[in-house]
Protein backbone atom coordinates (compact mmCIF):
# COMPACT_ATOMS: atom_id res chain seq x y z
CA UNK A 1 0.00 0.00 0.00
CA UNK A 2 1.18 3.54 -0.75
CA UNK A 3 1.44 5.27 2.64
CA UNK A 4 1.94 8.85 3.76
CA UNK A 5 3.30 8.56 7.30
CA UNK A 6 2.92 11.22 9.99
CA UNK A 7 4.71 10.81 13.30
CA UNK A 8 7.47 12.16 15.50
CA UNK A 9 8.80 10.25 18.60
CA UNK A 10 10.28 6.79 19.16
CA UNK A 11 6.94 4.97 19.12
CA UNK A 12 6.24 6.47 15.68
CA UNK A 13 9.69 5.49 14.42
CA UNK A 14 9.06 1.90 15.53
CA UNK A 15 5.80 1.85 13.58
CA UNK A 16 7.44 3.37 10.50
CA UNK A 17 10.18 0.74 10.64
CA UNK A 18 7.53 -2.00 10.81
CA UNK A 19 5.73 -0.60 7.75
CA UNK A 20 8.97 -0.50 5.78
CA UNK A 21 9.89 -4.03 6.85
CA UNK A 22 6.45 -5.18 5.71
CA UNK A 23 7.20 -3.89 2.21
CA UNK A 24 4.84 -0.94 2.11
CA UNK A 25 5.67 2.02 -0.14
CA UNK A 26 6.12 5.13 2.01
CA UNK A 27 5.65 8.06 -0.36
CA UNK A 28 6.51 10.69 2.23
CA UNK A 29 7.02 11.38 5.93
CA UNK A 30 5.63 14.33 7.87
CA UNK A 31 7.19 15.03 11.26
CA UNK A 32 7.70 17.88 13.72
CA UNK A 33 10.57 20.30 13.33
CA UNK A 34 14.04 19.68 14.75
CA UNK A 35 14.45 20.90 18.34
CA UNK A 36 17.36 21.90 20.61
CA UNK A 37 18.13 19.03 22.99
CA UNK A 38 20.25 18.74 26.14
CA UNK A 39 22.29 21.25 28.08
CA UNK A 40 24.13 22.36 24.98
CA UNK A 41 20.82 22.77 23.12
CA UNK A 42 22.04 20.87 20.08
CA UNK A 43 19.50 21.00 17.23
CA UNK A 44 18.29 17.40 16.92
CA UNK A 45 16.01 15.71 14.40
CA UNK A 46 13.08 13.71 15.81
CA UNK A 47 13.42 9.90 15.70
CA UNK A 48 11.04 9.56 12.75
CA UNK A 49 13.08 11.96 10.64
CA UNK A 50 16.30 10.16 11.49
CA UNK A 51 14.84 6.84 10.38
CA UNK A 52 13.28 8.34 7.25
CA UNK A 53 16.59 9.89 6.18
CA UNK A 54 18.36 6.56 6.70
CA UNK A 55 15.88 5.00 4.25
CA UNK A 56 16.06 7.84 1.73
CA UNK A 57 12.45 8.89 2.26
CA UNK A 58 11.15 12.39 1.53
CA UNK A 59 10.70 14.30 4.80
CA UNK A 60 8.43 17.31 5.37
CA UNK A 61 8.36 19.40 8.55
CA UNK A 62 5.63 22.05 8.31
CA UNK A 63 4.91 24.13 11.38
CA UNK A 64 1.23 23.28 11.06
CA UNK A 65 -1.22 21.55 8.75
CA UNK A 66 -4.13 23.79 9.69
CA UNK A 67 -3.20 26.63 7.34
CA UNK A 68 -3.63 24.46 4.25
CA UNK A 69 -0.08 25.07 3.02
CA UNK A 70 0.59 21.32 2.69
CA UNK A 71 -2.74 20.34 1.12
CA UNK A 72 -1.58 20.39 -2.50
CA UNK A 73 1.65 18.57 -1.67
CA UNK A 74 -0.28 15.78 0.04
CA UNK A 75 -2.60 15.45 -2.94
CA UNK A 76 0.41 15.24 -5.28
CA UNK A 77 1.93 12.47 -3.14
CA UNK A 78 -1.30 10.52 -3.83
CA UNK A 79 -1.23 8.14 -0.87
CA UNK A 80 -3.66 5.25 -0.58
CA UNK A 81 -3.82 5.96 3.15
CA UNK A 82 -2.41 8.40 5.71
CA UNK A 83 -1.02 6.72 8.84
CA UNK A 84 -0.68 8.89 11.96
CA UNK A 85 1.30 7.83 15.03
CA UNK A 86 1.99 10.44 17.73
CA UNK A 87 2.52 13.17 15.15
CA UNK A 88 1.87 16.08 17.48
CA UNK A 89 -0.07 18.19 14.97
CA UNK A 90 -3.82 18.32 14.42
CA UNK A 91 -4.95 16.76 11.15
CA UNK A 92 -7.42 19.28 9.68
CA UNK A 93 -10.78 18.16 8.24
CA UNK A 94 -9.79 18.73 4.63
CA UNK A 95 -7.07 16.05 4.87
CA UNK A 96 -9.13 13.34 6.55
CA UNK A 97 -10.52 12.05 3.25
CA UNK A 98 -7.73 12.99 0.83
CA UNK A 99 -6.48 9.40 0.59
CA UNK A 100 -8.51 6.42 -0.67
CA UNK A 101 -8.70 4.87 2.81
CA UNK A 102 -8.60 8.17 4.70
CA UNK A 103 -6.46 8.66 7.82
CA UNK A 104 -5.89 6.03 10.46
CA UNK A 105 -4.24 6.46 13.83
CA UNK A 106 -2.46 4.20 16.31
CA UNK A 107 -3.54 5.07 19.86
CA UNK A 108 -1.98 3.33 22.87
CA UNK A 109 -5.08 2.56 24.91
CA UNK A 110 -8.30 0.62 24.52
CA UNK A 111 -10.52 3.46 23.35
CA UNK A 112 -12.71 5.12 24.45
CA UNK A 113 -10.73 4.74 27.68
CA UNK A 114 -7.84 7.19 28.07
CA UNK A 115 -8.30 9.62 25.23
CA UNK A 116 -5.51 12.18 25.25
CA UNK A 117 -1.74 12.45 25.39
CA UNK A 118 -0.73 10.19 28.30
CA UNK A 119 -2.80 6.97 28.08
CA UNK A 120 -0.02 4.58 29.10
CA UNK A 121 0.93 6.61 32.16
CA UNK A 122 -2.66 6.89 33.39
CA UNK A 123 -3.26 3.16 32.97
CA UNK A 124 -0.34 2.56 35.37
CA UNK A 125 -1.24 5.44 37.71
CA UNK A 126 -4.73 4.01 38.10
CA UNK A 127 -3.43 0.51 38.81
CA UNK A 128 -5.09 -1.04 35.75
CA UNK A 129 -4.36 -4.70 35.10
CA UNK A 130 -4.40 -4.22 31.34
CA UNK A 131 -4.36 -1.74 28.48
CA UNK A 132 -3.84 -2.15 24.75
CA UNK A 133 -3.63 -0.46 21.37
CA UNK A 134 -6.38 0.79 19.11
CA UNK A 135 -6.26 1.40 15.37
CA UNK A 136 -8.92 3.97 14.61
CA UNK A 137 -10.20 5.98 11.68
CA UNK A 138 -9.38 9.61 12.35
CA UNK A 139 -12.21 12.12 12.51
CA UNK A 140 -12.40 15.74 13.64
CA UNK A 141 -12.55 14.94 17.37
CA UNK A 142 -9.84 14.07 19.91
CA UNK A 143 -9.41 10.29 19.68
CA UNK A 144 -13.12 9.93 18.87
CA UNK A 145 -12.89 8.12 15.51
CA UNK A 146 -14.37 4.73 14.67
CA UNK A 147 -12.45 1.73 16.00
CA UNK A 148 -10.99 -0.56 13.35
CA UNK A 149 -8.90 -2.97 15.43
CA UNK A 150 -7.74 -3.47 19.02
CA UNK A 151 -5.04 -5.56 20.67
CA UNK A 152 -5.05 -6.00 24.50
CA UNK A 153 -1.86 -5.82 26.58
CA UNK A 154 -1.55 -6.97 30.21
CA UNK A 155 0.21 -4.77 32.79
CA UNK A 156 2.58 -6.32 35.32
CA UNK A 157 1.93 -5.03 38.87
CA UNK A 158 5.54 -3.89 39.18
CA UNK A 159 5.86 -2.45 35.65
CA UNK A 160 6.70 1.22 35.13
CA UNK A 161 5.21 3.47 32.47
CA UNK A 162 8.52 3.42 30.62
CA UNK A 163 8.68 -0.37 30.57
CA UNK A 164 5.06 -0.65 29.49
CA UNK A 165 5.58 1.97 26.80
CA UNK A 166 8.34 -0.11 25.20
CA UNK A 167 6.12 -3.21 25.12
CA UNK A 168 3.06 -1.38 23.86
CA UNK A 169 5.10 0.33 21.12
CA UNK A 170 6.12 -3.06 19.74
CA UNK A 171 2.58 -4.42 19.95
CA UNK A 172 1.26 -1.28 18.28
CA UNK A 173 3.67 -1.52 15.36
CA UNK A 174 2.69 -5.13 14.69
CA UNK A 175 -1.01 -4.38 15.03
CA UNK A 176 -0.70 -1.47 12.61
CA UNK A 177 0.84 -3.71 9.94
CA UNK A 178 -1.92 -6.29 10.40
CA UNK A 179 -4.61 -3.59 10.27
CA UNK A 180 -3.32 -2.26 6.95
CA UNK A 181 -3.46 -5.73 5.44
CA UNK A 182 -7.05 -6.12 6.61
CA UNK A 183 -8.06 -2.64 5.44
CA UNK A 184 -6.77 -3.33 1.94
CA UNK A 185 -8.58 -6.68 1.92
CA UNK A 186 -11.81 -5.07 3.16
CA UNK A 187 -11.86 -7.24 6.27
CA UNK A 188 -12.34 -4.54 8.92
CA UNK A 189 -15.69 -3.12 9.97
CA UNK A 190 -15.55 0.30 11.70
CA UNK A 191 -17.15 0.37 15.15
CA UNK A 192 -18.44 3.52 16.83
CA UNK A 193 -16.97 4.46 20.19
CA UNK A 194 -19.17 4.68 23.26
CA UNK A 195 -18.63 8.34 24.09
CA UNK A 196 -20.41 7.93 27.42
CA UNK A 197 -17.62 5.58 28.55
CA UNK A 198 -14.79 7.91 27.54
CA UNK A 199 -12.11 8.94 30.04
CA UNK A 200 -9.28 11.41 29.54
CA UNK A 201 -5.52 11.05 29.95
CA UNK A 202 -4.10 14.58 30.36
CA UNK A 203 -0.36 15.33 30.26
CA UNK A 204 1.63 14.76 33.44
CA UNK A 205 3.24 17.60 35.38
CA UNK A 206 6.00 17.75 37.98
CA UNK A 207 3.66 18.97 40.71
CA UNK A 208 1.24 16.14 39.93
CA UNK A 209 4.01 13.69 40.83
CA UNK A 210 3.92 14.51 44.56
CA UNK A 211 2.55 11.99 47.03
CA UNK A 212 2.48 11.67 50.81
CA UNK A 213 2.25 8.71 53.15
CA UNK A 214 -1.27 9.52 54.33
CA UNK A 215 -2.41 8.21 50.94
CA UNK A 216 -3.30 4.61 50.18
CA UNK A 217 -0.22 2.37 49.85
CA UNK A 218 -1.40 0.96 46.51
CA UNK A 219 -1.91 4.51 45.20
CA UNK A 220 1.65 5.46 46.20
CA UNK A 221 3.12 2.38 44.53
CA UNK A 222 1.14 3.05 41.35
CA UNK A 223 2.26 6.69 41.44
CA UNK A 224 5.90 5.61 41.63
CA UNK A 225 5.44 3.26 38.67
CA UNK A 226 3.31 5.62 36.61
CA UNK A 227 5.57 8.65 37.00
CA UNK A 228 8.66 6.68 35.93
CA UNK A 229 10.58 7.73 33.82
CA UNK A 230 9.05 11.25 33.94
CA UNK A 231 8.41 13.32 35.95
CA UNK A 232 9.25 10.81 38.76
CA UNK A 233 7.12 10.55 41.90
CA UNK A 234 8.34 12.45 44.97
CA UNK A 235 7.54 13.24 48.58
CA UNK A 236 8.62 16.24 50.63
CA UNK A 237 11.13 15.79 53.45
CA UNK A 238 12.47 18.80 55.37
CA UNK A 239 11.42 21.08 52.54
CA UNK A 240 13.20 19.05 49.86
CA UNK A 241 11.92 16.70 47.18
CA UNK A 242 12.85 13.05 47.53
CA UNK A 243 12.17 11.28 44.26
CA UNK A 244 11.24 7.61 44.31
CA UNK A 245 12.21 5.54 41.28
CA UNK A 246 11.26 2.08 42.50
CA UNK A 247 8.95 0.75 45.19
CA UNK A 248 7.14 -2.35 46.38
CA UNK A 249 3.98 -2.83 48.40
CA UNK A 250 4.47 -4.08 51.97
CA UNK A 251 2.36 -4.78 55.05
CA UNK A 252 1.90 -2.55 58.07
CA UNK A 253 1.61 -5.30 60.67
CA UNK A 254 2.32 -2.79 63.44
CA UNK A 255 -0.66 -0.63 62.44
CA UNK A 256 1.72 2.31 62.74
CA UNK A 257 0.69 5.83 61.72
CA UNK A 258 1.27 6.85 58.07
CA UNK A 259 4.83 8.09 57.56
CA UNK A 260 6.33 5.86 60.26
CA UNK A 261 9.55 4.05 59.38
CA UNK A 262 8.76 0.35 59.80
CA UNK A 263 12.05 -1.14 58.58
CA UNK A 264 15.37 -0.06 57.08
CA UNK A 265 16.24 -3.07 54.91
CA UNK A 266 14.47 -2.28 52.68
CA UNK A 267 13.35 1.18 53.78
CA UNK A 268 9.66 0.59 54.49
CA UNK A 269 7.24 3.38 55.36
CA UNK A 270 3.73 3.00 56.76
CA UNK A 271 0.90 4.35 54.63
CA UNK A 272 -2.88 4.10 54.60
CA UNK A 273 -3.98 0.47 54.18
CA UNK A 274 -0.46 -0.92 54.20
CA UNK A 275 3.11 0.21 53.64
CA UNK A 276 5.54 0.98 50.83
CA UNK A 277 9.16 -0.16 50.50
CA UNK A 278 11.23 2.58 48.86
CA UNK A 279 13.85 0.63 46.93
CA UNK A 280 15.49 3.40 44.90
CA UNK A 281 15.35 7.13 45.70
CA UNK A 282 17.00 10.31 44.46
CA UNK A 283 17.55 13.06 47.06
CA UNK A 284 17.13 16.61 45.77
CA UNK A 285 20.38 17.57 44.06
CA UNK A 286 21.76 14.04 44.43
CA UNK A 287 22.02 10.81 42.51
CA UNK A 288 19.85 7.67 42.62
CA UNK A 289 20.62 5.40 45.57
CA UNK A 290 19.09 2.57 47.53
CA UNK A 291 16.42 3.69 49.97
CA UNK A 292 18.36 1.94 52.71
CA UNK A 293 21.47 4.05 51.96
CA UNK A 294 19.44 7.26 51.98
CA UNK A 295 17.92 6.31 55.35
CA UNK A 296 21.37 5.59 56.75
CA UNK A 297 22.58 9.00 55.59
CA UNK A 298 19.62 10.59 57.34
CA UNK A 299 20.28 8.44 60.44
CA UNK A 300 16.74 7.19 60.37
CA UNK A 301 15.67 4.32 62.56
CA UNK A 302 12.54 2.20 62.95
CA UNK A 303 9.81 4.22 64.63
CA UNK A 304 10.90 7.57 63.18
CA UNK A 305 8.36 9.57 61.21
CA UNK A 306 8.85 11.10 57.77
Amino acid sequence: MRILFMGTPDIAAESLAALLDAGHEVCGVFTRRDKPVGRKQILTAPPVKQLAVEHGLSVYQPRTLRDGSSDELIKELAPDIIVVVAYGCIIPPQLLHTAKYGCINLHVSLLPKYRGSAPIQWAVLNGDEGTGVTIMQLDEGLDTGDILMVEPVTIDPEETSGELFDRVSAVGAGTLVTALEKIEAGELTPRKQDNAAATMAPPLTKDMAQFDFTQDAAHIHNWVRGMNPWPVAWFAQDGKRIKVLESRLAENLQHAAPGTVLALKPLTIAAENGAVALLTVTPEGGKPMAGTAWAAGRRLKAGDSL
